[in-house]
This record gives C-alpha cells, sequence and structure tokens, in this order.
C-alpha cells in the first residue's frame, strides 16, 4: 500500500468580494478531493483563474477559512501546523533587486527551522542544486536559472520531501526551462521527494508527471498523466476552458 502524502477531502473555498459573499462567481474550490502519494510527480493544470494557486495558499495554510480538510504526512493543517515546516515552495519565478546584498548562502539559510543543524543543511542543500562554487556570490549577480535554483535549494533546506512548485519557471528562457526541469527530475527520483507541479507548460507536465489533475473551481480530471493526454475530447475541453478564460480576462481589463 502507498504511502498518502497529502490530501484533500470535500475542499471548498469562496472568496467574498464587496457585491456578493454568495455568488456562485467567488467560489475559488468547489467539492476538491483527490490524494498525492510518496514519489508522485503530480501535475496540476487549468485556465487563469482555475483555482490552482488558491489550492496551494490553502494548503501552505496562508489561506484558513476554507471548508473540507486538508492533511499532510497524515495532520490534519488547522490542527497541527507544525507539519507546513515540512513543506518546500517554489513560487513563480520572480527578479530579484539588483542591489539586494543577500548572497546564496544567506537566502538559503532563511530557510532553515532547525538551527542546530544549519551549516551542515544549507550547504547540502547549495550542493544539490550545484551553485556551491557560486555560494558566496550575491543573489543579484546570479542569471534568472541561477535564481530559480536558489529558491529550490531554500525549499529543500529542511530536508522537505515535499515541494509544491506554483508556475515555477515562468518568465525563464527554454534553456533555463529545462536544466530547472531536470533538477526536479533528479529530486523525485534520487531522493524521493513528492511533487505538486501547477504549470502551463502542458509538453513538461506530460514528459515528467506520473499523475495528473485538471481543474476549472471544481476537477475536470483525475488519474495518470498519460490517460489525459490520449483523451482526445479532454483536450478539447482543456483548450476551450483556456480560450473562455482568457476572453473573460480580456473583457475584465476593458
Amino acid at each position: 500500500m502507498q504511502d498518502v502524502i497529502v490530501s484533500f477531502k470535500n475542499l471548498y473555498y469562496r472568496y467574498h468580494d464587496h457585491l456578493s459573499s454568495t455568488s456562485p462567481s467567488s467560489l475559488s474550490l468547489d467539492n476538491i478531493s483527490f490524494s498525492v502519494n510518496k514519489g508522485d510527480i503530480l501535475g496540476i493544470i487549468g485556465p487563469n483563474g482555475a483555482g490552482k494557486s488558491t489550492l496551494f495558499r490553502c494548503m501552505l495554510g496562508l489561506l484558513e477559512d476554507y471548508d473540507g480538510e486538508i492533511a499532510i504526512f497524515g495532520h490534519d493543517i488547522r490542527k497541527d501546523r507544525r507539519v507546513l515546516r515540512e513543506i518546500g515552495y517554489i513560487p513563480q519565478q520572480r527578479s530579484f533587486d539588483q542591489t539586494f546584498p543577500a548572497t546564496v548562502q544567506e537566502i538559503v539559510s532563511l530557510g532553515i527551522t532547525d538551527e542546530s543543524k544549519s551549516k551542515q543543511r544549507v550547504d547540502s542543500a547549495i550542493r544539490t542544486v550545484e551553485l556551491y562554487a557560486q555560494k558566496d556570490r550575491r543573489i543579484s549577480e546570479l542569471s534568472g536559472g541561477q535564481q530559480q535554483r536558489v529558491l529550490v535549494a531554500k525549499a529543500l533546506v529542511n530536508d522537505s520531501q515535499l515541494l509544491i512548485l506554483d508556475e515555477p519557471t515562468t518568465s525563464i528562457d527554454v534553456e533555463t526551462q529545462n536544466k530547472f526541469y531536470s533538477l526536479i527530475k533528479t529530486l523525485n527520483q534520487r531522493k524521493k521527494v513528492t511533487i505538486l507541479w501547477s504549470s502551463h507548460d502542458l509538453d513538461s507536465i506530460n514528459k515528467l508527471a506520473n499523475k495528473l489533475i485538471c481543474i476549472n473551481r471544481n476537477i475536470i480530471f483525475q488519474g495518470n498523466t498519460h490517460e489525459f493526454f490520449a483523451n482526445s475530447e479532454l483536450l478539447k475541453m482543456y483548450s476551450e476552458s483556456i480560450m473562455q478564460a482568457h476572453m473573460l480576462m480580456h473583457l475584465d481589463q476593458k
């Protein structure tokens, strides 16, 4: 029997706005239930506004007013928030201020929760992402891909066995993306790190993720990745939902 690392049970989340607190349009997550097994790379896809980032924010304890249950390593996160320390989180790529003085080593150290092993863990995490030669360089001096690898090291510094990736390769070039994906694959295969990965990069999801969830507020599909990409009707439905979300976003901006 496989170990369940993360489980969502009947998860609902509603953003309340000034117009209506009961409008169906404000429901961001609608009855989300699924589980993630140890060693999975779970790709999470869906149009903009589908609730992917909201799902992660609930999971990270940043949003607490949800209905339903989220369990990580068997612990309900609202009853035992200590389990949140065991999650590594990598957000969308953001540029660092070129005047920011912190070094690679200092940035990675910010992720430490157990000071007794800080030096050892920081060095180990930096070696894992192959940046040890740059450990004393300022973060602003590194390339976009190297900066993203620093964030991976920071996420791994507590020996995290669970990583959340929220569109981590946005705004970086294809070569850098491929290097990042190679690192993620290595972490999963060699260190058995379980990964939840939100992305619009369907080609990479298809190549790397063994499981897939497609959501648009509720779950459209959950199962093995190859089953989704082999189903022309599901792919058509996904493409149509992307187009509709893009049109709605365009109308909202007018």
